[in-house]
């Protein structure tokens, strides 16, 4: 008997047609699938179909290994994209966290782990810098650090080589750039692609470089956000996947514009990564749909 309140979880794209979601109905019905959530859409611009389902996984008399074979066929007569995924609720997922100095992202992300909120394995934290060691480490989580020397140079790109060995030993789900200040190399971008997530403040492309609220507080905003998105080549550029905003006034000084930037960072970062983790974030060129 498998567990109760167990999921497989259904997610593809595919040019749209009539009768998708019958042939989804009809091939979850054949096989006793239990359907306890169901989302779908189309983009008129693309012509294109997606669609997230959940079903109990015992309803489903096999397993998840046979069930992808038999959806195979279905996703073959509907010309399904080659990513389509049937996920299982019960693995547990696992994600990597990449740090700089800034430590609020981490200390949230770690914080819900701990109390059960986010029900993830952390299987490291890297970090260019050792200061967010202790707090990893109090966590029982391993901590790396990894020097990046300024500039570009052979001693860098044997950091990003070090960078990589370690993520990739984990096997994680997410990639989490928690405010990591360094940029991905291109093949890092496009090995970790749909994978790795990113958080800045929304001013781009307004307040590009360092010091964001510095620059938002001297032209006297209103609203401040920040971004959660999946990385890219493009710097910055990546697919979206939540985006949250908060007001401010002429009273706030620039350590307020940056305690609450820092706060509505947390916020959308977590959302982002709940998200991608319940596979709810399906991707088509560099758009999402989140269900």
């Amino acid at each position: 008997m498998t567990a109760p309140g167990r999921r497989y979880v259904i997610t593809f794209g595919c040019p749209d047609r009539v009768g998708i979601v019958a042939r989804i109905a009809t091939f979850l019905a054949e096989a006793g699938g239990w359907i306890v959530e169901a989302a779908y859409h189309t983009d008129p611009a693309t012509g294109w179909f997606f669609t997230r389902q959940e079903i109990l996984a015992e309803s489903v008399p096999y397993d998840l290994a046979e069930l992808r074979a038999r959806f195979g066929a279905v996703a073959d007569g509907l010309a399904v994209q080659s990513d389509w995924q049937i996920a299982d609720t019960a693995a547990r997922r696992r994600i990597a966290i990449l740090v700089s100095r800034e430590g609020h992202c981490l200390y949230d992300l770690l914080g819900r782990v701990a109390s059960g909120e986010l029900e993830v394995e952390v299987s490291a934290v890297i970090g260019n810098h050792p200061d967010l060691a202790t707090v990893t480490r109090a966590h029982g989580i391993p901590f790396h650090h990894i020097p990046f020397p300024p500039g570009d140079s052979e001693e860098k790109d044997a950091a990003f080589a070090q960078l990589r060995q370690l993520v990739d030993a984990g096997r994680p789900d997410a990639i989490v750039l928690a405010r990591f200040m360094q940029i991905l190399p291109a093949e890092l971008c496009a090995d970790w692609a749909g994978r790795a997530l990113n958080i800045h403040h929304s001013f781009l492309p307004s307040f590009i470089g360092a010091r964001p609220y510095h620059q938002a507080h001297r032209r006297g905003v209103k609203l401040i956000g920040a971004t959660c998105h999946y990385v890219t080549a493009e710097l910055d550029a990546g697919p979206i996947i939540e985006q949250d905003v908060i007001r401010v006034g002429h009273e706030d000084s620039i350590p307020d514009l940056v305690r609450k930037g820092r706060d509505i960072e947390k916020v959308v970062l977590a959302r982002g990564l709940r998200w991608h983790l319940e596979n709810r974030v399906l991707v088509h060129g560099n758009k999402t749909v989140v269900f």
